[in-house]
């Protein structure tokens, strides 16, 4: 029964049982004549008469054939991926933000039960038509694509009330199921894992030679014995629910000795169903203070003057009259030129082609975070080394600081990084937003206390 869930198995039965049909039909046409004393004068009993059923049986070879064609033709589609994902070129262009990755699959998941999820999809209805506007891009030879295509325009004909919501679960599983492949072809090549071959008999499998890490760590952790070990809880989880404005996704694992407990929960954020944090919560209280270029210059840091009407997130950041780390790195006119040429949201792939030479070997190559300009009504991408990526400050044609991205980090303004320019970018970029790990910290110490205090 198990090769029956393979859909070209099925295609193949079906084809098989309707031949069978089909040639009974055909042979049986050809005696009809011995018993027509049985038949009565109707239309149907005529056509059988005149050994018309022949022409059924014609027919139903006919359906027979179209679908196994068609089968053969959607797996001949699908045959393709294996050459995406050997490629991190292919993966990029086909990965989708984690973002719109998050909204989706949020539906996606919800669609399993019928009470909530109506509400999920009002609760999620602005940002999905926001996000669905760039995914509406259609290729008739590219299938992820169409298939991308066919998950967005699920959403926007739901809200537009041209779809029940008992249809999307099947107009937008194949966009997600194809994400979570180019998912984990990414990490593949993001963790050098050693690939021996690709098969797709029963699905796309990969098929490595090395050890799973966090199959290894699991193993590691849990021990051999019942009183032994760790137990563990891991997950995925984005920075932004739990307030950092910056679309961070880490896989966590926490772990508390069994001889404790044997129950852990990693935290859930008050931010995980939104509305998100955006990089505006975070720094446009800084827009109109001047930064300084040089290490040596901020010896003193900035004076601040006093500001109301500060968001939340703002308010709880600037803990510090004085700011440090308001640094960037003074621009050439080249990329004066380019910062110029991008409004928000925008990154090196939008400019002008004669704006891209003298750059890059393989501008094409080039990954979505370079010179990306930053959109005040969003939270920002994972923060990284942001001078080595250029990224633009959203309305200023300038670098962004590191005072800035330590911001977009949830670091408050009390904190101050040393070291040389790039060594502080480094040290942002590599850090965890200490809001998500103090929430972390803070569950894991509230589970270690209430099981304690039972001892």
């Amino acid at each position: 029964m198990k090769s029956l869930k393979n859909p070209m198995t099925n295609a193949i039965y079906i084809a098989l049982i309707t031949a069978i049909y089909a040639i009974i039909f055909i042979v049986s046409s050809e005696f009809v004549f011995k018993y027509d004393h049985f038949l009565s004068d109707s239309r149907w009993s005529l056509f059988i008469q005149n050994k018309n059923m022949k022409y059924v049986g014609l027919g139903m070879i006919g359906v027979a054939i179209i679908i196994d064609t068609f089968s053969a033709l959607r797996r001949k589609k699908f045959d393709g991926a294996i050459n995406i994902v050997q490629s991190e070129q292919e993966i990029a262009r086909y990965k989708w933000d984690d973002f719109d990755y998050l909204e989706l699959n949020v539906i996606y998941k919800a669609s399993k039960n019928a009470t909530k999820f109506k509400a999920v999809l009002e609760k999620h209805r602005p940002r999905l038509i926001k996000i669905s506007e760039k995914h509406i891009r259609p290729n008739e030879n590219d299938f992820i694509i169409n298939a991308d295509m066919v998950a967005f325009n699920a959403m926007l004909d739901y809200y537009a009330g041209k779809i029940e919501e008992s249809q999307i679960k099947a107009l937008i599983e194949p966009a997600i199921m194809y994400q979570r492949m180019i998912s984990k072809a990414q990490e593949i090549f993001e963790n050098d894992i050693v690939v021996d071959s690709y098969t797709d008999n029963k699905g796309l499998i990969a098929n490595i030679r090395s050890y799973a890490v966090f199959d290894y760590l699991k193993a590691k952790l849990k021990g051999t014995n019942d009183d032994d070990g760790y137990a563990i809880s891991a997950d995925v989880l984005s920075a932004t629910q739990f307030g950092a404005p910056q679309k961070r996704m880490r896989f966590i694992v926490m772990g508390i000795r069994k001889d404790i407990t044997d129950e852990v929960k990693l935290p859930e954020g008050k931010f995980k169903d939104g509305p998100y944090r955006t990089v505006a919560d975070a720094i446009k209280d800084l827009e109109d203070v001047e930064p300084v270029y040089n290490v040596s210059d901020d010896k003193n840091g900035i004076k601040l003057q006093v500001k109301t009407d500060l968001s939340d997130l703002a308010q709880t950041l600037r803990d510090s009259k004085i700011l440090h780390n308001h640094i960037i790195t003074k621009t050439t006119p080249t990329a004066m030129e380019r910062f110029k040429a991008l409004d928000q949201g925008q990154n090196f792939h939008s400019l002008s082609d004669e704006m891209k030479t003298n750059t890059y070997t393989d501008i094409t190559r080039t990954q979505n975070t370079i010179y990306l300009r930053l959109k005040y009504d969003e939270p920002s991408g994972t923060v990284v080394n942001v001078r080595k990526s250029m990224w633009v400050h959203p309305t200023k044609d300038r670098a962004v600081s590191i005072r800035e991205a330590a911001r977009l980090q949830t670091f408050p303004d009390s904190f101050v990084f040393c070291g040389t320019k790039d060594k502080q970018y480094q040290q942002v970029g590599n850090a965890v937003p200490p809001i998500m790990a103090k929430a972390i910290a803070k569950k894991l110490a509230s589970q270690l206390n209430k099981a304690l205090s039972k001892k």
